[in-house]
């Protein structure tokens, strides 16, 4: 029933994290210069005319900071596209950014080449018009635009898939269209166009989608859900597309890896978390040291909720886990959609202490973790990094409520020794979740120590059940009296 997918090449993901790092602050200097030699040589190589004018025109250039202060403005219309994909960069303050220099020759030449290849384009689709049928003329409406999305034109891309969405009965095609669509707002981060499509996708897909394209949207959907914050309905779809992750077109494994984990860390309950994060066979053959890979790889060790519970240890007497190496995945998974499989080796050792410290309770080691977490990834990430303030923040709290759930009472100062943080800043942060009704307890900074106050279930339960019913007898109360005024008229 299936077939092979189509229209996954463009546009290119990996050219979006380019333009990311340009105006990424946290970024290196040389991850910068690298960034913008890679982006050059794709525009050359692409001949993408309309995303190097958007990006480098010295005018409206999004990421040329000399047309900023020009006193010629661009069009309101211009204006509005502007803001659109002002999601590409991570920020709009000039100092960190790395200018895209204008070659008006260079320019000049790539518009001529696409023109070029637009007529031999439109040149096809009329010998399929006069000579072939509504299959040819289909996939020669599909090259256009494929090349739209190829050149970076956000708008042209998306019209012409959607007339070719329309002249095409094949549900696998017309599937693969969509995908193509979320891509390209996942490119300009067109978040509203992401979620549509997204929906759009999953009505097509239950209609009778075959297993591949099944899976792909799940990586697509939970890929969306983590850019908009929804990091725990995004975790159990980046999780299971871990076994049977095909979607190169949309990331790369090592990525899914990065983004399946934070989103289980923060997320998921302890007994899940043990099960798909801590145990899952996909996680420890990359997090895991080189015997845990090994065994994972060879299928001898398995998830579950009871996976290893008899190992669980007390973080006193817990060993440190060994760090991992840089890892390099091409061996773990090749792509079949045409996409590069070269990806650069990542050092894993910050997720996998986080990971390990916060199962085994070791927070002086976790809070190390995350702030090597949040510098490696979180702020050199696309989709992680508007979200790296929340999730440190969400990732504390995590901490702080696993360690004082185990207690009545907690001395403040032992516990800012745990977590390696001074008694202030302890004192500081707990207010603020204590405040927002995060975390149910209070601070005796007088005696030094922190009460828990527990909430009572059946208390809550019996509060529950009594304004549910007294909210139920109102409403009784009128359909009692709307009945006997309608038996009386007609009486």
């Amino acid at each position: 029933m299936g077939s092979d997918p189509q229209y996954v090449k463009y546009p290119d993901l990996a050219l979006s994290q380019y333009i990311f790092q340009l105006t990424n602050p946290s970024a290196p200097k040389a991850t910068r210069q690298t960034s913008l030699k890679n982006l050059q040589d794709a525009i050359s190589e692409y001949k993408m005319a309309p995303l190097y004018r958007h990006l480098a025109h010295p005018i409206d250039g999004l990421l040329n900071s000399s047309g900023e202060g020009s006193a010629q403005k661009p069009t309101s219309a211009g204006s509005k596209k502007s803001a659109a994909a002002a999601n590409l960069i991570a920020s709009k303050k000039t100092s960190h950014r790395v200018d895209v220099p204008w070659d008006e020759k260079l320019y000049q030449k790539l518009e001529k080449e696409n023109e070029k290849e637009l007529e031999g384009f439109q040149k096809e689709e009329d010998e399929a018009e006069e000579k072939a049928g509504e299959t040819e003329i289909l996939a020669a409406k599909g090259k256009r635009a494929e090349f739209w999305a190829r050149v970076g034109d956000k708008d042209k891309a998306i019209s012409t898939y959607e007339a070719v969405f329309e002249k095409t009965g094949v549900l696998g095609t017309r599937i693969d269209i969509v995908l193509a669509i979320i891509r390209i707002g996942i490119f300009f981060g067109d978040k509203l166009l992401v979620k549509k499509s997204v929906d759009r996708a999953k009505t097509l897909v239950e209609s009778g989608g075959d297993w591949d394209r099944r899976n792909r949207l799940k990586a697509y959907q939970g890929l969306y859900l983590l850019t908009v914050r929804s990091y725990n309905l995004a975790a159990p779809l980046l999780l299971d597309s871990l076994s049977t992750f095909t979607s190169y077109e949309l990331c790369t494994y090592s990525s899914l890896v990065v983004y399946s984990v934070l989103a289980g860390s923060v997320s998921l309950k302890r007994v899940d978390f043990k099960a798909n994060v801590v145990d899952a066979p996909e996680i420890r053959a990359i997090l895991g040291d080189g015997e845990e890979k090994l065994s994972a790889l060879s299928g001898a060790i398995s998830s579950g909720p009871t996976a290893g519970d008899e190992e669980m240890t007390d973080a006193s007497a817990a060993t440190p886990t060994p760090a991992p190496t840089a890892v390099n995945l091409t061996t773990l998974g090749q792509s079949s959609t045409g996409q590069s499989d070269v990806e650069t080796p990542i050092d894993f050792s910050p997720l996998a202490n986080l990971v390990s410290s916060l199962y085994i309770g070791d927070y002086r080691s976790f809070f190390l973790a995350l702030a090597a977490v949040e510098d490696n990834f979180l702020s050199q990430d696309r989709y992680l990094y508007e979200h790296r303030g929340w999730f440190v923040r969400e990732m504390r709290l995590r901490g702080y409520q696993q360690l004082l759930q185990s207690y009545r009472v907690v001395g403040l100062g032992s516990m800012a020794n745990d977590f390696g943080v001074s008694v202030d800043f302890l004192d500081r942060d707990l207010a603020k979740f204590i405040a927002a009704e995060r975390i149910p307890c209070t601070i005796d900074r007088v005696n030094g120590i922190i009460e828990t106050n527990r909430p009572d279930d059946k208390n809550k339960q019996y509060t529950d059940v009594v304004k549910h019913g007294d909210t139920l007898i109102t409403k009784l109360q009128k359909y009692g009296q709307a009945v006997r005024l309608r038996g009386s008229e007609r009486g």
